[in-house]
């Protein structure tokens, strides 16, 4: 299923409104992250002002925990992961954290959805990693077969993911459907967390690369090409998010892949360190990458996308 683009009238009335918004405040003055957060104590979804720091807890749910979050495409609801019923699977709520409803039941562990139009892609670990989509009633559940970490591209037509290749990963894109699968970066990640995602006109893809020991982002064409490196951190910058007027890139910055041992792992989950994880950003040509201040602390330690809200309707109160 494919959308239609935003006319471009749209798109300049958008950039106007949030350059308008920075010129008043901050850089990021009129944005809104989806964030996870341990500052209750256990993982919970938070919108959050990444300029005043302004946070509200949308999942509120303080046996289970809530990762993954996306935006629906006019910001009304928020799909996200929960274990609050076994196993983790989709769910979807409003963009106050209410009416939240179920969308699948599956005993496979789900994560990372990716929205757009009427389709939600998401991955779906069982036997084998594999790519699930769903319509957001919770319909129309299709396995698309193998891959890793899914992203729609904004017009809904084609799926940037990780494939598995010999001595690693790298990034694969295929149609919706499942079809017209090919490598799309011929580098091979031997340390995984690549968690590629496109651009808003979709003309390109940042993901997570190897640099020596480190993962830094990168960016390629989304036909392909060379690709081209934007952090040189020396840490593990994974994964990223692009702000839907194309003007920065969020990204989750730590200094180890502790996920990579299991023991090392639980240790980090139990203490949940203030600073493991922060949210930066960076700009597409590889200038200014800052931590943001407000999300220096108490961000969750897992792998959720810090992701940008939709330009088009108004910020949640």
């Amino acid at each position: 299923m494919s959308i239609p683009p935003w006319p471009a009238a749209g798109r300049a009335a958008l950039l106007a409104a949030t350059l308008a918004a920075s010129a008043a405040g901050g850089e990021l003055a009129g944005q809104q992250l989806l964030v996870t957060s341990v500052r209750t104590g256990d993982t919970e979804v938070f919108v959050v002002d990444p300029e005043t720091g302004d946070a509200r807890n949308l999942s509120r749910s303080p046996t289970s925990e809530d990762r993954y979050p996306c935006w629906s495409p006019d910001a009304r609801e928020v799909a996200f992961i929960s274990d609050r019923d076994g196993a983790p699977n989709l769910y979807v709520m409003d963009a106050r954290g209410d009416d939240v409803r179920r969308l699948t039941r599956t005993p496979a562990v789900c994560y990372m959805p990716s929205w757009v139009g009427g389709v939600i892609v998401f991955g779906m670990h069982g036997d084998k990693p594999e790519i699930a989509r769903i319509r957001p009633d919770g319909t129309g559940l299709q396995v698309l077969g193998d891959g890793h970490d899914p992203s729609l591209s904004p017009d809904g037509r084609t799926i940037a993911y990780t494939g598995d290749v010999e001595g690693g990963f790298a990034v694969f894109v295929m149609g919706a459907d499942g079809q017209g699968r090919r490598r799309l970066v011929s580098d091979t990640n031997a340390l995984g967390a690549v968690f590629p995602s496109f651009s808003p006109d979709g003309r390109q893809v940042v993901y997570s690369g190897t640099a020596g020991q480190a993962l830094e982002l990168f960016v390629v064409a989304a036909s392909g090409g060379e690709p081209r490196q934007l952090t040189r951190l020396g840490k593990v910058a994974t994964p990223a998010a692009w702000s839907p007027d194309g003007r920065f890139i969020s990204f989750r910055l730590t200094d180890e892949m502790y996920w990579r041992d299991k023991e090392r792992m639980r240790q980090v989950y139990a203490e949940k360190p203030a600073d493991k994880r922060p949210v930066w950003v960076v700009r597409p040509d590889g200038s200014g990458a800052r931590v943001i201040e407000s999300l220096r602390f108490q961000c969750a330690i897992d792998g959720s996308r810090a992701a940008w809200r939709p330009l088009a309707p108004p910020p949640v109160r």
